[in-house]
């Protein structure tokens, strides 16, 4: 077969393109170059065209998991990377391209020589990350240090990268549902919160929506019909908050914009699973925006104008203060929010800012192509960021599961801004403490601090910092990190550090081990194999040899156990170590349960399966298989937090799973229940229960504390349904404040 380059030169814009494409490609071709022309600087209208046709030949013939023609991919990706990231015209012109060199038979080669070096460099990133969090956390870890070095290379591969994103989870219905989840949790687990760091709200909130429309379903059905149930009530409300507040800056002169918006779906799910609450007590629903058209010179001053204004009609709840004008978030974020007390006594957040600043706000490090000429240019935003992803690049020895674990950690902690002695201004994440300080001075101070002081006062190192704290570090060069400083630090960067030189210790103390081992053993003129020195750690109910190496370095474990141990197992070999046996309750569960799933769709037969205790899954959940190590497959909620886990690192041992139709079993389920703490409370709720609805109670534990109970009832339902009866009639008793279902 000839090479794509002698088959194929792609034609110039213009009459061959008109020729190539046909009518309906065509004018979507001129829909995106009218989208290019509204919301960029400058548009090279040839070199999208040029893309544009590349991209439908080398992809004609692909379809995508829909159906649909693989083309209209890249043309929605370059689509979002001009209206909704509003880059430049070679990041369009890259959006289209980004799949052909990985999916088709074009090289990079022709790519460079038809398009020029940073379109094949933005795609050639774009094609070494494509592969990002595929398979177990070792190529994770390694993929997303290519992802972030790429980055530093050209921002604008990361930027594509959430365009494509974006589009596979708008389109994502048309997977299987095992890929669907995976999808989902790495986009909520990484790439959300990794759009968050670099400032893009808007693709930020939506990545997040999508994602928890597929691990949540029924909760995301929930909230959007009640949001679309309470549009009007809202909109009434937002109106009526809003209108002494535009009549006074009427008056002011200022040319602004106020409006309210909803909240994101998924920032309501969490505060209703944070605060234990129903969605009807979630009162800041929606937050009203004030953006000023004013000269960037006089934008401050006109924000604290305003600010002024606001808290003048309104009563502002003073600890619920925010200054991002005068301090602003690392990743560039500036505006006034402030939360007042509105009409009918309700709090209502109100954030106040430039158009500048919210362009920055809403589209982060995108926002800076068109306010700073280009990420070229020097910023100090940029700066930041570019520092952030140097830090992660650092931590190359680290194991991939904890990389991949602090990154999702240090993505979304909220900032606290502290002072060094000499009034320096350093950012950090909330609930960090003076170790997390020291790492971010600098890493030997941060291996050697051995004390703190907060405004001048002596503290404990695992202190938290307060914004506005004072932090002096004391060091001694006789100090080591100890591993108790892992359950508190919280940067990235400190955690590394110091794993880095535990495992750096640990790994002396297993040479040392092996090394003495090896001398006793040489003295005895007794040679040893790798399989008997398995055998021997197992024995000593070690679980490796690493571990028994390291502790006789540790001097922890004496070679002589060692020897004698050796010497038992050549006289009496049958000893050696065999397999703990599985629970007897597991066989139990199963064969209270049989036959209530399918997996891939066909009947369990005799596969042992059982069902997961941190999430306790009843029928009508949505539900996913695990194979564990011995075997046996467990049935976890799609929102359990550990299937999670184990989606992203090991996607070849989960398993599609349904339940079974017309099985009379039992499951369990947990409530969490809150409430007035009067007579007959008690009996009420165990009425209901039992009574009601014939439910039989396993266990209830109940707390009373000023007037108010809080509680946890066990009982077994027979599916979904049965249990949202059961919630629904308990939250109509009188004094019931809210009732949850308990997870664990």
């Amino acid at each position: 077969m000839p090479e794509p380059e002698t088959r194929y030169s792609p034609p110039a814009f213009g009459a061959a393109s008109e020729t190539v494409l046909p009518p309906a490609y065509r004018q979507m071709l001129e829909d995106l170059l009218a989208l290019c022309r509204r919301h960029l600087r400058r548009v090279d209208e040839a070199l999208i065209g040029r893309a544009f046709v590349t991209a439908y030949i080398a992809h004609e013939g692909h379809l995508r998991a829909s159906g649909e023609p693989y083309i209209t991919h890249p043309i929605e990706v370059a689509r979002i990377v001009a209206q909704e990231i509003a880059l430049d015209d070679i990041s369009v012109a890259a959006a289209l391209l980004h799949d052909v060199v990985e999916d088709t038979e074009y090289s990079l080669e022709l790519i460079r020589s038809e398009f020029g070096e940073t379109i094949a460099r933005i795609i050639d990133g774009l094609t070494k990350i494509s592969g990002l969090f595929r398979s177990r956390a070792v190529t994770q870890a390694e993929s997303f240090r290519k992802l972030l070095l790429s980055m530093i290379q050209d921002v604008r591969v990361i930027l594509i990268k959430f365009a494509d994103r974006l589009h596979n989870m708008r389109t994502i219905e048309a997977l299987p549902p095992e890929r669907r989840l995976r999808i989902a949790y790495e986009t909520r687990d990484l790439y959300a919160p990794l759009a968050h760091r670099f400032g893009l709200f808007r693709i930020k909130s939506e990545l997040e929506d999508l994602a928890l429309k597929v691990i949540e379903p029924e909760a995301y059905r929930f909230i959007a019909r009640k949001l679309r149930e309470k549009k009007q009530e809202r909109e009434a409300y937002i109106e009526r908050f809003i209108r002494p507040i535009r009549e006074r800056l009427e008056q002011t002169g200022l040319r602004f914009e106020i409006t309210g918006r909803p909240k994101h779906i998924y920032s309501i799910y969490r505060k209703m699973r944070t605060q234990q609450k129903p969605f009807e007590e979630i009162y800041d629903l929606f937050a009203v925006r004030v953006i000023l058209d004013v000269p960037e010179s006089e934008g401050k001053e006109a924000c604290w104008r305003v600010y002024g204004i606001v808290t003048d009609i309104y009563t502002p709840i003073p600890d619920r203060f925010r200054d991002f004008l005068s301090v602003p978030k690392a990743n560039g974020y500036q505006s006034l929010h402030t939360t007042v007390i509105g009409p009918d006594g309700r709090p209502v957040e109100v954030q106040i800012r430039t158009r500048q600043m919210h362009e920055i706000a809403e589209r982060g490090l995108a926002a800076h192509w068109k306010y700073k000429e280009g990420v070229e240019t020097q910023n100090a935003e940029l700066d930041r960021w570019i520092g952030w992803v140097r830090d992660i690049l650092e931590s190359r020895m680290e194991g991939p599961t904890e990389f991949v674990e602090d990154l999702k950690l240090s993505l979304y902690q909220d900032e606290i801004y502290v002072f060094t002695p000499k009034g320096d201004l350093v950012t950090l994440p909330a609930g960090a403490t003076p170790v997390d300080f020291a790492f971010h001075i600098h890493t030997e101070i941060g291996l050697h601090c051995i004390g703190a002081k907060v405004n001048g006062r002596i503290v404990p190192l695992s202190h938290k910092l307060q914004s506005g704290d004072q932090v002096e570090i004391l060091t001694s060069r006789r100090q080591q990190p100890n591993p108790d400083w892992l359950e508190f630090v919280v940067t990235h960067k400190a955690r590394s550090k110091i794993r880095q030189f535990l495992n750096e210790q640990r790994r002396q103390k297993i040479e040392a081990g092996k090394a003495l081992l090896e001398k006793r053993l040489e003295r005895l003129k007794r040679p040893i194999s790798d399989q008997e020195l398995n055998r021997v750690a197992a024995a000593l109910k070690f679980p490796n040899v690493a571990q028994m190496f390291y502790e006789l370095g540790a001097e922890l474990l004496k070679p002589e156990e060692v020897l004698h141990t050796l010497e038992q197992l050549e006289r009496h070999p049958e000893q050696a170590a065999s397999p703990p046996a599985e629970l007897s309750y597991l066989e139990e569960a199963r064969q209270e349960s049989r036959d209530a799933i399918l997996i891939e769709g066909e009947p369990s037969g005799r596969l042992l399966y059982d069902y997961a205790r941190c999430c306790n899954p009843i029928p009508g959940d949505e539900v996913v298989g695990y194979v564990s190590r011995n075997g046996i497959l467990r049935i976890h909620r799609t929102n359990c937090r550990n299937i999670a886990h184990l989606v992203q690192t090991e996607p070849e041992r989960i398993k599609r799973v349904e339940w079974a139709r017309h099985k009379d079993l039992q499951f369990i389920a947990g409530l969490r229940i809150m409430g007035e703490d009067r007579v007959g409370m008690l009996n009420d709720i165990t009425g209901v229960i039992s009574r009601g609805l014939k439910t039989n109670i396993r266990s209830i534990n109940i707390d009373t504390q000023d007037g108010i109970f809080d509680g946890t009832i066990i009982l077994y339902v027979h599916d979904l349904e049965h249990l949202n009866r059961l919630i629904e009639r308990l939250r109509r008793i009188p004094g019931v404040y809210a009732v949850t279902r308990f997870e664990g």
